[in-house]
């Protein structure tokens, strides 16, 4: 009986541990990060945060946590993005190219008109050959900073998907499918004189699977970036 009810407890305080740590990953994370940041030790400090910070701290406490958030996994759809939005920027060369072939035949028909009258209904079409042309220009350069903005959206997510997953290289990373977990924090760090210093910080977790291969990818948390508030 006595043998049973330590079996009992020894479980219950494993799946307490394992609770508590699931439910505030901060706390271990930035006893981690700010003892790193005493010694000195930026190595260590690149590891844990994507943006690392050092500071002089005397001392440090969290003073607000939000609740955890979890949603999908996020690099599958912008990867999606931005190959759609590449795929609409190269097909667009063409009327580009078109609009201006016809504005060079405008200009080329004006140069050789030889009269008023032919002059003045060549310049119309120039006029007109202009407008077609600069409005598809506009269009393009709106694709291409789409192209752009996507494509940096994707690459930044990407970079955090491989710092949680603790890897460097993965053929497949843009396809997993899972889930991000996150976490709102706020720290005040006061340093050795006694001034305090606030800072909010993002910390995720990302645990994703390659469905195909049927592989489950466990991150870790990591911190992105301290901003000063």
């Amino acid at each position: 009986m006595k043998k049973t009810s330590l079996i009992v407890l020894s479980v219950l305080l494993v799946l307490f541990t394992l609770t508590s740590c699931k439910s505030s990953p901060e706390k271990g994370l930035l006893d981690r990060y700010f003892n790193a940041v005493t010694l000195n030790d930026v190595t260590t400090l690149s590891t844990m945060a994507l943006e690392p910070m050092t500071m002089e701290i005397g001392s440090w406490k969290i003073t607000k946590v939000s609740e955890e958030k979890i949603e999908p996994a996020k690099l599958p759809d912008l990867n999606a993005q931005e190959l759609d939005i590449k795929k609409k920027m190269e097909t667009h060369i063409e009327p580009v190219m078109k609009a201006k072939d016809v504005l060079d035949g405008a200009k080329d028909e004006y140069d050789t008109a030889r009269t008023g009258g032919a002059r003045a209904a060549a310049k119309a079409k120039v006029d007109a050959a202009q407008k077609a042309y600069d409005d598809e220009y506009a269009l393009h350069n709106d694709l291409k900073k789409g192209y752009n903005d996507a494509k940096a959206a994707a690459q930044k997510e990407e970079d955090i998907t491989y710092f949680s997953l603790g890897v460097k290289d993965l053929a497949s990373i843009r396809d997993l499918k899972g889930q991000i977990h996150s976490k709102e924090l706020e720290v005040a760090v006061t340093d050795k004189s006694g001034a305090v210093k606030n800072y909010a910080l993002q910390i995720v977790m990302y645990n994703l699977k390659d469905e195909a291969l049927n592989l489950a990818h466990r991150g870790r948390w990591v911190i992105l970036k301290f901003t000063a508030i």
